[in-house]
């Protein structure tokens, strides 16, 4: 378990200020690829081993298909990068993959929207700069790929860092349970970034939040067969569990129950058990064994989707020292607890056949993704600035704000260095990306298009 620094504010401060001496902030801007960096397909294709090798194709398809893409589903890869480079020793309990395309709106158990991290699967204790490197990564190369200049992606790329630097600066001057409470509603998003976000595409943002419910899923994902609520076939991307499977799904749904909280376990133990299906889902996650299940609660018309999904040793974990959880599925559920604002109160934990670990979770809770490839520079800006700073208050509830916050300082270095790095970064990105496409041309790996 991370814990914040101890000691006074003055002796914090001293500490992240000290940390300049281990890594210059200016430092942070060069990036030159190491002599022995592995070979980008080599690093995917050895993930992909004890993955499902029939979805495989589905994986290198989606990562194919732009850079952005493919700096998706290549955690991996950028994670042995950013190892190669000296760090700050700052620790916060990181998202682990932190791009663009990981932060969205979701319900609040109290049902209100919030804005906020929604990918957890690589989060593991390490130092901030790695999430913050991520993201302006993303964002540069999200801005290339929608044909902004390099001095575009170069600003964009920036913005995010000096909010996540702002942002952290104001959270070091917070009491502690204020920074644990701070979370930014979806409500407050319009005021937010009024001056480059169109109101109107917020509010219908928003709009298509709210509807991506369990009832709104029932109609999308599911079917009547012979009088009975069934998920639908659509292979390869969603196929019914067979009999094993169904069988050892109800037993793991029962161990997953004893990982909750006794009063959630009262409200899970009102739904009945329907259906359950295996199901494709993101781009780097591809090949992992990912279910969902369909529970009925009241009547067939109060549904409830829950995912159950493999978690695996994050792709941190090989540069970084042990962490605290030996199950990857804790290690998943805590770290998602630490970063959100307000959790899914439906996150649990268990081990399954074979002695695989999974994590459970709400399948849809009005998750609302950003349309990151339709931005203007102006309205990409904005969207990074609130990323970056909703990145620093997840970092702020586990790490040392006070230090980080003394580390990063008042000036723009921290934030130029880091867009710098971004920009190298992209370069190598679309590099990297079109060897995996050279490598599909040449029938090394096989890839799916279109799925």
């Amino acid at each position: 378990m991370n814990t914040p620094g101890t000691g006074t504010p003055a002796a914090r401060a001293e500490r992240g200020r000290a940390a300049r001496e281990r890594v210059r902030r200016s430092a942070h801007a060069l990036w030159i690829p190491s002599a022995d960096r592995p070979d980008p397909v080599a690093v995917l294709e050895r993930q992909g081993r004890d993955r499902l090798s029939e979805l495989l194709p589905i994986r290198y398809g989606r990562m194919s298909a732009s850079p952005f893409a493919f700096l998706r589903g290549a955690t991996a890869v950028m994670a042995a990068d950013l190892a190669a480079q000296p760090h700050t020793g700052l620790t916060v309990q990181l998202c682990g993959d932190a791009h663009l395309l990981n932060f969205g709106l979701y319900a609040s158990p109290e049902r209100s929207l919030l804005f906020d991290l929604n990918d957890f699967d690589e989060t593991f204790p390490g130092p901030f700069e790695w999430d913050v490197k991520r993201l302006a990564a993303s964002v540069a190369v999200a801005s290339r790929e929608n044909g902004h200049s390099e001095a575009r992606a170069h600003r964009a790329a920036g913005e995010a860092v000096t909010a996540y630097r702002t942002a952290m600066r104001r959270l070091a001057r917070m009491g502690e349970l204020e920074v644990w409470y701070a979370g930014l509603g979806a409500d407050s998003l319009p005021p937010f970034v009024r001056s480059t976000w169109h109101r109107r595409q917020v509010e219908s943002s928003l709009a298509r939040a709210r509807r991506r419910t369990s009832l709104q899923a029932l109609d999308k994902l599911t079917e009547v067969v012979d009088g009975r609520r069934r998920i639908v076939h659509d292979p390869p991307l969603l196929e019914p569990a067979g009999g094993p499977d169904m069988a050892g799904l109800r037993k793991i749904f029962s161990d997953y129950r004893s990982t909750l909280s006794e009063e959630r376990r009262v409200l899970l133990d009102r739904y009945r058990f329907v259906d359950a299906a295996r199901k494709v889902v993101g781009v780097g996650s591809v090949g992992m064994r990912c279910f969902i299940v369909l529970l009925a609660g009241r009547d067939a018309n109060d549904p409830l989707f829950l995912q159950l999904k493999e978690a695996r040793t994050s792709v941190l974990e090989e540069h970084l020292p042990h962490g605290p959880y030996v199950h990857p599925g804790h290690r998943v559920v805590v770290g998602q607890r630490l970063l959100q604002a307000a959790g899914d109160i439906f996150l649990g934990w268990m081990s399954g056949p074979q002695g695989r670990s999974y994590y459970w979770r709400q399948l849809r809770d009005t998750q609302g993704p950003a349309d990151v490839a339709a931005m203007p520079p102006a309205d990409l800006r904005a969207y990074a600035r609130l990323c970056g700073t909703t990145l620093a208050r997840a970092h702020a509830r586990s790490g040392d704000r006070i230090a980080i916050a003394a580390y990063l300082g008042g000036s723009d270095t921290f934030d130029q260095a880091i867009a710098d790095f971004a920009l190298a970064y992209a370069a190598r990105t679309t590099s990297d990306h079109a060897m995996l496409c050279a490598a599909i041309a040449a029938g090394v790996i096989s890839a799916a298009p279109g799925e």
